[in-house]
This record gives C-alpha cells, sequence and structure tokens, in this order.
C-alpha cells in the first residue's frame, strides 16, 4: 500500500535549513510533481483507519490544502483552511506558530464551539504547528474528533500528543539517515 508515496520519499532530496534536515517532498512542498494516485491513495487510507465521523476538515496553509481537498472529494465532508492571511472577519482567531524552520501567524475563521472536526496537516516533525494550532482550536471549542499529520519525522509527534494531551495519527512514519529518506512503517501495516 502506498508504493508510489514510499518510493517517492526514498528519493526525496533533502536540503539543511540550519541544523535542520528539511526533505523535499510533493506532500509537504508541492514539488516535485504530485501525482493524484498518492493523494487517492492517502484519502482512502485516512477513511479506512480513522474516524472521520466530522462536520468538517480542517487543514493548515499551505501543505494541508491539497489533503483537505482530496479528502473532502473523498468523503462528502466540507473543509475550511487556518489561512496565513488575516481577514478580519468576526471571530477569527489568530494563532503564532513556530517551527524548527521558521515562525509565522495564521488565522481561524469559520469554526465554531462544538463544531466537530478532522484537523490534518502535511508533517509533523518538531510538533510547533500543531500545538500550536491544536491550543488555539481548544480556545474556540471546538471537538478534535481526529487529527492527522501524514508524514511523522522526528519526535513531534510525541511532544504534541504530551503537551496538547491529544492524540496525534499519522499515515507514513520516516526518518532521515545518511541524507536519505526512510520508511518505517504505514498505517494499517507496519506499525
Amino acid at each position: 500500500m502506498l508504493e508510489e508515496l514510499k518510493e517517492s520519499l526514498v528519493n526525496a532530496p533533502i536540503v539543511k535549513k540550519g541544523n535542520y534536515d528539511y526533505f523535499v517532498h510533493p506532500i509537504s512542498d508541492g514539488v516535485p510533481t504530485m501525482k493524484p494516485e498518492v493523494l487517492k491513495e492517502i484519502s482512502k487510507l485516512i477513511v479506512k483507519n480513522f474516524n472521520i465521523d466530522v462536520d468538517k476538515i480542517v487543514a493548515i496553509e499551505a501543505m494541508g490544502i491539497h489533503l483537505a481537498t482530496a479528502l473532502s472529494l473523498e468523503t462528502d465532508i466540507p473543509f475550511v483552511i487556518i489561512r496565513k492571511r488575516k481577514y478580519g472577519l468576526d471571530g477569527e482567531k489568530t494563532i503564532h506558530k513556530k517551527t524548527g524552520y521558521g515562525e509565522s501567524t495564521l488565522y481561524v475563521n469559520d469554526l465554531h464551539k462544538g463544531d466537530r472536526i478532522l484537523l490534518i496537516d502535511d508533517v509533523v516533525s518538531t510538533g510547533g504547528t500543531l500545538i500550536n494550532t491544536i491550543e488555539a482550536l481548544k480556545e474556540i471549542g471546538v471537538d478534535l474528533v481526529t487529527i492527522i499529520a501524514v508524514l511523522e519525522k522526528g519526535e513531534g509527534k510525541k511532544i504534541v500528543e504530551r503537551e496538547t494531551g491529544c492524540k496525534v495519527n499519522t499515515v507514513v512514519k520516516i526518518h532521515i539517515e545518511n541524507d536519505k529518506v526512510v520508511v518505517d512503517g504505514v498505517v494499517g501495516e507496519d506499525y
């Protein structure tokens, strides 16, 4: 399962961002070209393995957008994007995020107390993005039914779970060794 995704991960180039090993991949960066079959496989795997009984799918701009779109098309569940642009709409919530490779501000709109959501992001690596996002969503009062990071790298998943008390699900677990991505497991198969 996910053979094309696994192969593309193994062949992903590694670049240094300071001391941080950053892999360049269509799931996390939009380059090289994303094959539709990969998004379809990921969506089907998510539907098969995780609770998708939710009102909305929520993704973080920019690299969660294609994942939310594919999952929305697979499930007929609407989605909303946490954006980098401030709109000033009523109820807009601001999130300051810090990761292993940068800082930015995000804005949440059209989420309301009691909304049952599935939060999806591309990668959990250092945990910074998910921790800040989860805390902001808790303040809004949404019901975080399912949290998914498609790719898990490093200790970020454990850090997020420890800091937020929320379970983080992942689809593919990877690590970098000798400047190469190594696939450690795929949900439903290896772990």
